[in-house]
């Protein structure tokens, strides 16, 4: 592996000269035949085999083989721009994923032809996990060693799920919610992890702070937080509920409706759009549920701003180096 100038050198900001904004994302399948290529390259190395991959691309199937993760990240970047120019501010932001298409290694080295020599790294990630937040600076790391000495410093920005313009973009979309169902109960959901990751890391404790904020500034007094999405051996323990669960806690309790808000997501990709449009959808209404769920922040205005602030501004604190560990 090539030596490279090490990220340690100091975070870009206001105070230093920074090239570029690099937003880095899961990545999501573009066409049918893109479907398990991508899942291939998401579990690599988990030894999940091609018959298992192919009943998750059924969820992908259904929608044309396309993820909407991609268009979403395109409509951010779009959004940042926008609101870069309208401070008079001349960055060029850059994307590249994890798992397809911008590969984030042929990002970083578009950077370096570009001659972007610093650059702030934004992973579409608000809550601190080891996939959630570590895995990306390990991304960042390995793609910087693969394009060489040359490759650009980027400092991954830390999550921002205490940032003003994430909670209350979230909490701007509750009430919405909230007005059509004023006593439906208020279910927030994240994806869920191995129960191992989540001792690691500050992520269900970080969860619980932002739902409460979030449904204080909302006149939420009762609410529960639950995961979703789960993926691997049954024996292995993640965190629970389930919103499966849940809704069958509701309903066995007399609800008639609920209100689900996924604040573990940034955008209405396929977790969003089968697990809870899909799947959880028709579960409640086997059960007699109205469900409303509530949109992730997406290009809200809010939080779009936050994005901005963070590049242009003194950066916050770094994560704790022993943070989010496996």
């Amino acid at each position: 592996m090539p030596t490279i100038p090490s990220n340690d050198a100091g975070p870009p900001g206001a105070a230093q000269e920074t090239d570029a904004i690099l937003v880095v994302s899961f990545g999501g399948p573009e066409g049918p035949d893109d479907v398990m290529p991508f899942l291939r390259n998401v579990t690599q190395g988990r030894n999940i085999s091609d018959k298992r991959l192919a009943a998750v691309a059924e969820h992908y199937h259904l929608f044309g083989g396309i993820s909407p993760i991609n268009q979403c990240n395109r409509d951010l970047i779009a959004a940042l721009a926008d609101e870069l120019a309208r401070r008079g501010v001349e960055l060029p932001v850059y994307w590249g994923n994890r798992n397809w298409k911008p590969m984030l290694a042929d990002t970083v080295a578009q950077m370096r032809d570009d001659g972007v020599s610093r650059a702030i790294g934004f992973a579409t990630s608000a809550f601190g996990s080891y996939s959630g937040c570590r895995q990306y600076s390990e991304d960042i790391e390995r793609s910087r060693a693969a394009v060489g000495p040359d490759a650009p410093l980027i400092h991954k920005l830390p999550p921002f799920w205490e940032q003003e313009g994430f909670l209350s973009a979230m909490a701007d979309h509750l009430a919405v919610a909230r007005h059509s169902e004023p006593a439906a109960p208020v279910v927030f959901t994240a994806h869920s992890i191995p129960g191992a990751m989540a001792a690691s890391a500050p992520y269900v404790a970080e969860l619980n702070e932002a739902c409460a904020r979030v449904a204080a500034r909302t006149g939420v007094d009762e609410w529960s937080l639950v995961y979703q999405s789960r993926s691997g051996p049954p024996q292995v323990p993640w965190l629970e509920p389930d919103i499966g669960d849940e809704l069958d806690r509701l309903a066995d309790g007399g609800a008639d409706s609920v209100i689900v808000v996924p604040i573990g997501f940034v955008a209405d990709h396929m977790e969003v759009i089968y697990d809870l449009d899909t799947e959880a959808r028709q579960r409640a209404d086997t059960l007699g549920l109205r469900f409303v769920r509530v949109p992730t922040v997406g290009t809200h205005p809010a939080f779009v701003e936050m994005i901005a602030d963070l590049v242009l501004g003194p950066p916050p604190a770094p994560c704790p180096v022993d943070c989010c560990l496996r």
